[in-house]
């Protein structure tokens, strides 16, 4: 992406802080105007007070210099002030823009990109972005007007002078921007590097379990090393070119400032100027000299951020393939059936994982959904509430094609319960309220009783106040899973959806969340995704997928009297257990 359109597109997001920034740039102003008169006091402060021996502006001067250092103070803050503001606001809104982004992508996204890149990006890279706002809005601007003012000094004084002087400012450009290339080289890498920092991280405390049980903590110790030491050299080199960056300007300006004390010197000794003359003409060349060095330092801050903003917007700029429509209409409440008409689903576009699915489920019926491993009950199931787009054929609730309403209303209206219980490190009430973070004491007491969670969560310390730990980990995988049942139930939504909900479940544990469960299908159109096939016997109707097409379809006594492939799923797991 070219620098042009970064920032392009950065300064867009400056439009709602725009009273504020001309505040900042009116008071920075002032502030380089105060800057270039102190400068420029040098002069009478020779020529009268030394030279010429004047008293009365020896007693005025001073009063003067302590007015205009007030006067400049209160600006320096204001602009200050206003333009750190501009600068974090536009974090802010660029942090909350990726998150809300990053929310709305298909689950398809999350699969290709791991967890650990996307935190990256969201702390990380907009951290570098903050950098590069701040110091290009607070630090560039504020130097650029500062020269500005004492170039207007310069010229004043000796316009001959000040043309001279001018010939080191294109050499001070060259370092800047040889440096420039090689520091948004070193931050590409240097993100790239904190990202897979970032997943090693993830992963390994999300499994340590894993890790530990397979004797793994030398290797991960190992490749954890590996990643952080090549973080430190691309640190190293990018610290090695900071710190010959500020040398070699230092050597330059110095070289520039001796050539024109010589020759300013020889003009004065020869009666073409006056010593206050030069030295003030001498004091803004000096002065002017930090803010153009200043400029050289932010350079290594704004290259990280330009490359961290090309990472932040490569997110941004990925379109949601699963949105509302332009039209698209809230979906009353189901009452009728869902159809689904000629189904076909592929990941890749190449690769068909479902291959003309017909199937009417009418209100209230508990179908269930089996068929080896890989075989698309799963797909199927992550289609209703639109988790994926239909490739071809359609799929209606009451008639209308799901894709014709309206994300949250169609999402409204289906509950899920997985095999991987998915619970926030909050308290009991708010995971099982997460729909809903208004309900009632009466409300969730009746839940949790109908998913047989009531009596356990009573014995926590703290009862429906407990924190249940990072993804319910003070919890048993019984008690997780019935809190997950809650969840569902406190949704009340007509159609669910149960994904393998007991398979990482023992006996004791299956048999109370079973309970939970019978519960929870009350009243609700059901689709069970079931390993087990001994859990969905009293299923109204058990669908075989096989190759992406429905095999067979039946009750479970019809489908063992068919002798077709449910009889052979059922007959092998019979055998294993």
């Amino acid at each position: 992406m070219p620098d042009k359109t970064i920032i392009f597109r950065i300064l867009q997001t400056i439009k709602p802080y725009r009273n504020r920034l001309i505040l900042a740039m009116i008071s920075m102003i002032i502030v380089a105007g105060l800057s270039a008169l102190q400068a420029y006091m040098v002069k009478p402060l020779l020529d009268e007070i030394f030279f010429k021996k004047d008293r009365l502006m020896l007693n005025l001067l001073p009063l003067a210099l302590m007015l205009l250092f007030l006067v400049k103070g209160v600006f320096y803050y204001g602009y200050s002030y206003f333009m750190e503001r501009v600068g974090q606001g536009i974090i802010l809104d660029l942090r909350k823009k990726l998150y809300d982004h990053i929310q709305n992508l298909p689950l398809s996204f999350f699969t290709k990109t791991p967890t650990g890149e996307l935190i990256s990006r969201i702390i990380s890279d907009v951290t570098l972005m903050q950098g590069a706002v701040s110091s290009a809005l607070v630090g560039t601007l504020k130097d650029l007007f500062q020269a500005l003012g004492l170039l207007t000094v310069i010229f004043y004084q000796d316009w001959k002078l000040a043309l001279m002087s001018l010939i080191f400012l294109p050499l001070a450009s060259v370092p800047i921007y040889r440096f420039g290339k090689k520091f948004r080289e070193l931050s590409f890498s240097g993100q790239r590097t904190t990202a897979s920092i970032a997943n090693i991280l993830q992963e390994t405390i999300q499994g340590n379990r894993i890790v530990k049980a397979f004797g793994m903590e030398e290797y991960e110790s190992k490749r954890f090393s590996e990643r952080a030491g090549k973080l430190f050299r691309i640190t190293m080199k990018d610290v090695q070119l900071k710190s010959l960056n500020h040398p070699l300007m230092e050597l330059l300006g110095g070289v520039g400032i001796a050539l024109i004390m010589w020759y300013g010197g020889n003009q004065v000794l020869n009666g073409h100027s006056t010593p206050g003359t030069f030295f003030s003409f001498l004091t803004a060349l000096i002065m002017i000299y930090e803010p153009i060095k200043n400029i050289s330092k932010v350079n290594n801050p704004i290259q990280h951020g330009l490359a961290a903003a090309t990472r932040v917007f490569s997110v941004l700029d990925i379109k949601p393939e699963i949105a509302d429509k332009p039209g698209a209409v809230e979906l009353p409440p189901v009452q009728k059936e869902i159809v689904f008409k000629d189904v076909h689903f592929s990941y890749d576009g190449v690769t068909e994982i479902l291959k003309g699915i017909n199937l009417t489920v009418t209100p209230g019926e508990v179908i269930a959904l089996v068929g080896t491993s890989g075989g698309g009950k799963t797909t199927l199931a992550n289609l209703i509430p639109r988790f994926l787009d239909v490739t071809r054929g359609n799929i209606s609730i009451d008639g209308r094609d799901i894709r014709e309403v309206t994300l949250k209303s169609l999402r409204s209206q289906v509950a899920m319960v997985t095999q991987q219980t998915i619970l926030f490190n909050d308290t009991v009430r708010n995971n099982i309220a997460y729909g809903d973070l208004e309900k009632s004491e009466e409300e969730l007491a009746a839940v949790a009783r109908a998913a047989h969670a009531l009596d356990f969560i009573n014995e926590l310390p703290e009862g429906f106040e407990t924190i249940i730990g990072e993804s319910g980990a003070r919890l048993s995988g019984g008690q997780q899973q019935r809190i997950s049942i809650a969840r569902a139930l406190a949704k009340d939504a007509p159609i669910l959806i149960l994904d393998e909900a007991t398979s990482a479940l023992d006996a004791e544990s299956e048999r109370e969340v079973q309970k939970a469960l019978e519960n929870l299908m009350k009243g609700r159109t059901t689709f069970i995704i079931a390993h087990r096939l001994s859990t969905i016997k009293k299923a109204d109707r058990i669908i075989v997928i096989k190759d992406g097409l429905i095999a067979e379809e039946g009750t479970h006594d019809t489908l063992l009297a068919k002798n077709g492939v449910y009889h052979m799923l059922y007959t092998m797991q019979f055998v294993e257990q």
